[in-house]
């Protein structure tokens, strides 16, 4: 065998307790209150903003297209040229990714201020502008983040373990806005738990401080042709896409498809979730304490289920099953229709968080594995916007849609409908995922036999 079809040496797996001792590297600990910081700001212009807007008497309808606000993660990836490849004034002092990070993360907390000033006597307009100002800084800010993400890593198991705890912090964030933030509006209202939420945001300043400039993106950014010139611009706009599709070819398309359509299960009804817990009589303090313990205790097991999986059985079987758990999770809400007992909704809720936090795991590995230095910003933003634009467009018509079955089917039974048909959404991705596997066992036996 000639000396360039020698394959490479197989890397060594690292121990249990070498993964536990990396997981007290500072990063690691940065990393998740970065992912703390990514994630505070979402259900705060989504579903827990939708729960303050039916409090206030506020349409399913009108609740369904306010979360279009949302969108500004959809479109992220038509800026993200511009935080990959430019330095902020003032802020850039701190670097170009931690620059970026620290000015969205004062503009999440002004707009959130925003939102409890005005409050819904303000008008949905109004309070829908700061949404839209909330949910702008927070997408650029996880452009931000998400290519740190990929670039302090030193590797790609590393990578792995930044992404891991990234998801937890980000479920984390997600808990106290989804439970914390609830029960703390039961006792002194909207407006203030909303300002409690952007002090809250300063745990991402800090941790901004604390971080680092990646240098292996300073490396690949030096080959670079300057912004400035007409050869910059062109490859900060268009290098990223030649890049990923001479890299995947025909099968990127496939990739992206995919990914689109990943998280539609937990996606499309999205808006409609805290909205069917006041319809059913659940107390806010019953949604608070189910989301802070089951839901809490589901969310760290599917994270390490979902990173031992990819690590033990590989990727594409994890992205199978976190599909499988996401379609289950999702109709197992039609359930509470029948039996709006807090113990069935416990149930519900632990399988769904578990199923959440396994699938978004599985889903950002895979994405994260997909980008290449030099473009990292970009190119997750672009997978990351591929996964959030169709979601995002059809949980605008939730609402709409329980509202035009409601007269067949009654209120709850509109409700239970949509969340089976929303748990089917999980199929075509499934077919994708099967058809990806085999695409890259192709590949990788014409390897093989090349190499042999």
């Amino acid at each position: 065998m000639s000396e360039a079809a020698t394959p490479a040496p197989t890397r060594r797996k690292r121990s249990a307790l070498e993964v536990l001792n990396e997981l007290r590297q500072p990063k690691v600990a940065v990393m998740l209150a970065l992912g703390f910081s990514s994630g505070l700001p979402f259900l705060l212009t989504a579903n827990t903003f939708g729960y303050w807007l039916r409090d206030a008497g506020t349409s399913l309808v009108a609740i369904g297209f306010i979360s279009w606000v949302g969108f500004a993660y959809a479109f992220k990836v038509y800026w993200s040229p511009l935080v990959d490849r430019l330095d902020l004034p003032v802020f850039g002092r701190l670097g170009r990714r931690r620059g970026w990070m620290m000015l969205c993360q004062l503009l999440v907390a002004i707009g959130l201020v925003g939102m409890a000033m005005v409050g819904t006597n303000g008008g949905l307009v109004a309070i829908g502008a700061f949404a839209l100002i909330v949910a702008f800084a927070s997408a650029t800010q996880d452009i931000a983040i998400d290519a740190w993400r990929i670039e302090a890593a030193s590797d790609s198991d590393e990578v792995g373990l930044m992404t891991s705890a990234a998801q937890l912090g980000y479920r984390i964030a997600l808990i106290v806005t989804d439970a914390l933030v609830i029960a703390m509006a039961a006792r002194i209202g909207w407006p203030l738990s909303y300002v409690a939420m952007a002090v809250l945001m300063t745990i991402g300043v800090v941790a901004t401080f604390f971080a680092f400039e990646p240098v292996r993106a300073d490396v690949a950014m030096e080959s670079k042709p300057p912004l400035w010139t007409p050869r910059g611009l062109v490859d900060a706009a268009f290098g990223p896409f030649v890049d990923f599709f001479a890299k995947h070819k025909a099968a990127g398309f496939v990739m992206l498809l995919m990914v689109a359509l990943y998280r539609l299960p937990d996606f499309v009804m999205g808006p409609m979730y805290n909205p069917f817990y006041h319809d059913l009589g659940l107390t806010k303090d019953t949604v608070a304490f189910v989301r802070g313990t089951f839901g809490l205790v589901a969310m760290f097991a599917g994270i390490a289920a979902g990173g031992l999986s990819a690590v033990r059985i590989g990727m594409m079987p994890t992205l199978i099953v976190g599909l499988v758990l996401e379609g289950i999770g999702t109709a197992a809400f039609a359930l509470l229709s029948v039996h709006p007992e807090p113990a069935l909704f416990a149930a519900v809720m632990t399988l769904d968080n578990f199923a959440q936090a396994y699938a978004g795991v599985a889903l950002v590995a895979y994405m994260s594995s997909l980008t290449s230095l030099g473009y990292t910003a970009t190119q997750y933003a672009l997978l990351s916007s591929t996964y959030a634009l169709l979601g995002k467009f059809l949980k605008g018509f939730s609402g709409a849609a329980v509202e035009a079955l409601t007269p067949t089917h009654g209120l709850l039974g509109a409700y239970a409908t949509a969340f089976v048909a929303t748990g089917l959404t999980a199929i075509p991705p499934l077919v994708l995922v099967l058809l990806l596997w085999r695409m890259q066992q192709r590949t990788e036996r014409t390897n093989n036999q090349a190499a042999g």
